[in-house]
């Protein structure tokens, strides 16, 4: 083909034609170009064919990924209902101590003394530059404010799990009882809180402890009532905040669903 068009041009240079020399010139450079921006043309359809690609397969990972993130947050929001509902129950009880019964404290109190944490599966979209190939904006802004999201929930339970390993958990050694606690905590466990929620046989008996520690010892703490006040507040603001996170996984999964079936 160069061989071709290299004689046509030498033939009207030797024939001294120079006009049609250069119409011929310009038209070959005008070809050249077209030829150029057709197979970039082609080279741009083909780049985005494969994004579409690579587009589906991120939205299926986190679809996956997001559903587990819904199913955790729904588990550690009921952990952190019962911290909320237990505790107003036991100020109740402190306000009226010779009604409360032994065995209904040492219950409320092993529901307070758990501290979920929501430790979400965590992708590397945006620091792979992968967070481009999502078309869709108002997905692409979520996903990008996903991080910060979770942040807002994390320091609360952050607030809550410091309370609890500092000062919750050491009072109750003080006043001996979290022998009878912790029994209580395994002897009512769901499973929800564990890696492998579905696993048998894990109740655990640790038996009474012989500190005859009376229901009055307990109410009549004022410690453990500052505690049970604050639990009560930190978990109902984190909560709060679950439900607004819980609403923001749920729009995300509706986009990729959409995205999924409109590709």
């Amino acid at each position: 083909m160069l061989k071709f068009f290299n004689k046509i041009r030498y033939d009207l240079i030797s024939e001294n034609k120079t006009g049609k020399y250069l119409k011929y010139a310009i038209g070959e450079i005008i070809l050249v170009m077209i030829g150029i921006l057709l197979a970039l043309q082609v080279n741009d359809w083909n780049e985005n064919q494969l994004d579409k690609e690579r587009e589906q397969v991120v939205l299926t990972q986190l679809k996956v990924e997001f559903k587990a993130n819904l199913k955790q947050l729904e588990a550690k929001m009921h952990l952190r209902g019962n911290i909320v509902s237990s505790g107003l129950l036991m100020l109740q009880k402190m306000n009226h101590p010779g009604q409360a019964e032994r065995d209904s404290v040492i219950f409320h109190l092993s529901r307070i003394i758990p501290d979920p944490t929501f430790e979400p599966i965590e992708n590397d979209l945006i620091s792979s530059g992968n967070i481009r190939l999502i078309r869709n904006d108002t997905l692409r802004h979520l996903l990008s404010n996903w991080s910060s999201d979770v942040k807002a929930v994390q320091e609360m339970e952050g607030i809550h799990q410091m309370q609890t390993h500092q000062i919750l958990r050491p009072l109750l050694h003080e006043l001996g009882i979290t022998r009878e606690i912790l029994s209580r905590l395994w002897e009512d466990y769901d499973g929800n809180w564990m890696l492998d929620e579905y696993k048998a046989n894990t109740a655990l008996d640790l038996g009474n402890s012989n500190m005859n520690t009376t229901v009055m010892d307990i109410l009549s703490s004022v410690r453990l009532e500052g505690i049970i006040s604050n639990a009560v507040s930190i978990n109902n603001a984190g909560n709060i905040e679950s439900e607004s996170l819980k609403n923001r996984i749920q729009n995300i999964l509706e986009l990729i669903e959409r995205e999924l079936k409109n590709n």
